[in-house]
């Protein structure tokens, strides 16, 4: 009996053994490109030299398929244990109760402290519990060309839109130039979200009794003022119909003093102006004082149905360090999550310092579109671009767009409502 236990305790931790040294863990990435997945698996060839017998699987979906990849794959139980978790998925599989609840990983975490209050505020939003560590934000602010404000005679930089219109205004008396790279084609929705925003004194974008709140009268005040900045000639005739290569063409060849957009946009325009041309503050404010600058993001979550959770946060925890995500940021081009790191030289710059002040400054607040309606696509890339340019081409009033824009959208929640 005595050889017979020893045998079978000598089985068991053979097993044991066995099981630890084959654990491996299944990463999905949705956002791909060869460079980034570059960098991913730098990470997380780290991450396993420092836990011997775990193994991570990476799996790339393009994007174009992901979510259906994606979706196909969880309903099939071919579940990931860890995945990047774009900010439109979220309140998908944390409604479903797919997600591990983070908030004690992240409390007992070395680094958990060092998490800014933007960065745990977008891990919460779906149902107030960190479902997701973000590793970045796409957040918009706005570049300015210090050339063309000096010989404008605009001695600051803008802080409100007041300011922001009277500096474009005086921009566009210089021969052959403009004030704002103005977005009127595709892509330009965000740009008309903010403005309406900014005006009305909340990114709210519906009443506590369902009703869209684009037709108020700040937020057509917000839309009046995209108009009279084309109307008055402020930005580029042909800006009716530009999209995000032409206003990055736009700001960099010279044509116009600013442009809002997002740090990714930061790459094409640090190669072609010297830094010392240009810099980077948050977008001005409206009368409230509060600016709502809108905010894209995704981080890593991981699914409930991992058999190695343990592993899977400390995966997860590897790739949120302060180290690893400055790598991140820097490669890829995000603004990082940890307090301090606008510290670090890359970032240490007036052309990061507008996304740095907007995330430690109570007076901007983030812009989280609306997502989960299901005809969102359809109103941001097909209804607001269509008949935005009509309103910037005066066949259409800003009341009625907004009229418009607020019955959609009102319907549409309605619809997303009673489906919950």
């Amino acid at each position: 009996m005595r050889h017979l236990l020893r045998g079978l305790g000598l089985t068991a931790m053979l097993m044991a053994s066995t099981a630890h040294a084959e654990t491996t863990l299944k990463l999905v990435e949705v956002i791909t490109s060869p460079e980034r997945t570059e960098v991913l698996q730098g990470i997380v060839d780290a991450y396993e030299a420092a836990n011997e017998g775990v193994t991570v699987e990476i799996v790339s979906l393009p994007w174009g398929q992901a979510f259906e990849k994606l979706a196909t794959m969880v309903a099939g139980g071919d579940i990931p244990d860890v995945v990047e978790m774009p900010d439109t998925w979220l309140a998908l599989y944390a409604g479903s109760g797919k997600l591990v609840d983070l908030e004690e990983r992240i409390a007992g975490w070395e680094h958990g402290a060092t998490l800014t209050e933007k960065t745990l505020a977008m891990g919460r939003q779906a149902g107030g519990k960190a479902q997701m560590i973000p590793y970045g934000f796409y957040l918009r602010a706005m570049f300015y060309n210090k050339k063309l404000l000096a010989e404008a005679g605009v001695e600051t930089p803008p802080g409100t839109m007041e300011e922001f219109m009277e500096a474009s205004r005086k921009v566009s008396e210089l021969p052959g130039k403009s004030g704002y790279c103005l977005r009127g084609g595709p892509g330009g929705t965000n740009g008309w979200v903010m403005m309406a925003a900014a005006m009305n004194g909340t990114n709210a974008f519906f009443t506590e009794d369902g009703k869209s709140r684009m037709n108020e009268a700040g937020s057509v005040a917000g839309i009046q003022f995209m108009i009279d900045m084309y109307q008055k000639g402020y930005a580029p005739k042909d800006s009716v119909n530009w999209g995000f290569n032409e206003i990055v063409a736009g700001f960099y060849s010279g044509t116009c003093a600013f442009l809002d957009q997002d740090p990714d946009a930061l790459i094409a325009i640090a190669e072609r102006m010297p830094a010392e041309d240009f810099a980077v503050i948050p977008m001005p404010v409206g009368p409230s004082g509060k600016a709502f600058p809108t905010i894209g993001f995704a981080g890593w979550s991981i699914f409930n149905t991992t058999e190695h959770q343990d592993e899977a946060w400390e995966l997860v925890a590897a790739l949120s360090s302060p180290e690893a995500n400055a790598t991140w940021s820097k490669r890829v081009g995000v603004i990082p999550i940890h307090k301090g790191a606008d510290q670090d030289p890359h970032f240490k710059t007036e052309q990061f310092k507008g996304w740095f002040d907007e995330l430690n400054g109570a007076q901007y607040v983030p812009t989280v579109m609306p997502s989960y309606l299901e005809q969102w696509g359809y109103f941001g890339s097909t209804m607001v671009v269509e008949t935005s340019q009509e309103a910037l081409l005066g066949k259409r009033t800003a009341q009625d767009v907004a009229d418009e824009w607020a019955a959609f959208l009102t319907a549409e929640y309605a619809k997303w409502k009673a489906a919950q």
